[in-house]
């Protein structure tokens, strides 16, 4: 599948119970910086298990642009030979970041304190989310910003000539935000500070350590502050990528609402910066146990077991675990469609400028299928029907997102009628094996004629 191509209609059935192994693809936060980290090193990085979706590759595409060298070896098996902190070289040509906005503020930051020019595009749905949260703070480090109206792609980025280091207080939660204002750091002279008043994934944190920055983290009342010193020669590493959380999150969630599942999703990356959503599908009554608890490079992993849960009732999801599941949501939204009771979720503005709005992508397609939604700007509450009672039977709009198109195949493996989303081409940027996968182990998942 292609998230750049002609759409790609998809329609799930309800089918029998799913059984067996599910092997996600491997975690696409830590790909990307894999890669982007990997760029910035002296040496070579080896790295095992990397996500080979349209969002990486893409990230692999451009740190070759700005001169790395990074091969591919099969089965997942990749090497980067890095140019250096600060050694990035100016493209020739414009950087396409696809659909991915991790990739392109990620790849913002590490290039903003370089004095080279670099710009940036997408595709529709990328190039229609707002960059300002990103070239803001970069611009304090000395880098300039110019692109479309409302801080948006194409955009061309300017590299700041003498960086200088900045303390920068992240106003919203962001993992992307607070990576790519470390990232821009790393050729800053002096200390760059970020500060965060709620905890979101840490994997940049983890892995700068690893590659050899000097990097400490405190925390405290007030939340965590991020000290990284500039201009350190990274240290090429071996790096064995866990399964992504986000991509397990999809089958855990079709066993726990399709009647006689048993799935298990083996070596799942638990960061708990990353794993909200399993914690609180087992608040909602989810059959779901972790097992074979271990930790590999530095990342606690486990085994998931998920089994077809019948009693799921709707719970309020406390604000402060957004930051920790926020691209599990709409997934989430469905099993709470097949929860008895209302589940409330807090605290979710940023799901408003994902690859979609993705509480209007959800809302707009469950209550095609016949369930209560309710929202407001930073909430929104879905009114679950039970199990064996949600209708189904619409075709929705995917919105060019990944997430929301997988959503949808999942909840059509438990209405009563299927369940069709007009474009399930964008779902390859992340999990290009999801229709495979999912078939493997009993889903019933079709290519609609458009």
């Amino acid at each position: 599948m292609s998230g750049h191509g002609t759409p790609i209609p998809m329609t799930s059935r309800k089918a029998g119970p799913l059984k067996g192994d599910a092997h996600v693809p491997g975690d696409k936060s830590i790909s990307h910086r894999s890669l982007i980290l990997g760029a910035m090193a002296v040496g070579e990085t080896r790295i095992t298990g990397l996500l080979e979706g349209e969002d990486v590759l893409d990230t692999a595409k451009a740190m070759r642009s700005f001169g790395a060298t990074v091969t591919d070896h099969g089965s997942g098996e990749w090497s980067v030979h890095g140019v250096g902190v600060g050694g990035f070289m100016e493209p020739d040509h414009v950087i396409d970041c696809g659909n991915s906005g991790t990739g392109v503020r990620l790849i913002m930051g590490a290039a903003a304190t370089t004095p080279i020019t670099v710009t940036y595009t997408g595709d529709a749905s990328l190039n229609g989310r707002p960059m300002g949260r990103v070239t803001d703070p970069l611009a304090l480090f000395g880098s300039q910003a110019f692109g479309r109206e409302g801080g948006r792609l194409p955009m061309t980025l300017v590299g700041a000539a003498d960086p200088v280091p900045v303390v920068y207080e992240v106003p919203v939660p962001s993992a992307q935000v607070k990576s790519a204002v470390l990232l821009a750091g790393l050729n800053a002279p002096g200390q760059t500070v970020v500060i965060e008043k709620e905890a979101t994934r840490d994997h940049t944190e983890r892995m700068l350590q690893g590659f050899g920055a000097e990097l400490s983290v405190e925390e405290n009342e007030d939340g965590r502050r991020i000290t990284l010193t500039g201009q350190p020669e990274l240290q090429p590493q071996t790096i064995v990528v866990p399964r992504d959380p986000s991509s397990a999150a999809f089958p855990v969630c079709a066993a726990i609402i399709t009647p006689g599942s048993d799935v298990l999703v083996p070596n799942i990356g638990l960061n708990p910066t990353r794993a909200g959503l399993f914690t609180t599908l087992q608040e909602m009554g989810a059959d779901l146990v972790y097992e074979n608890m271990r930790e590999e490079g530095g990342e606690p992993v486990a085994d998931l077991r998920a089994k077809f849960s019948p009693n799921l009732k709707g719970i309020a999801v406390p604000p402060a675990r957004a930051a920790s599941m926020i691209d599990e949501y709409p997934v989430l939204s469905v099993v709470a469609a097949f929860a008895d009771g209302v589940t409330d979720m807090q605290g979710v503005k940023e799901l408003r400028v994902k690859e979609s709005d993705r509480i209007d992508a959800m809302a707009k397609g469950l209550r095609a299928a016949g369930v209560t939604v309710d929202e407001g700007d930073d909430w929104w509450t879905v009114t679950g029907l039970g199990q064996g009672n949600v209708p189904g039977g619409v075709r929705v709009a995917s919105q060019l997102d990944h997430r929301i198109a997988m959503a949808f195949m999942v909840m059509g493996m438990a209405t009563e009628k299927p369940m069709t989303v007009d474009d399930g081409s964008p779902i390859a940027t992340s999990f290009p094996i999801f229709e495979d996968l999912m078939g493997s182990l009993g889903a019933n998942i079709t290519r609609a004629n458009s």
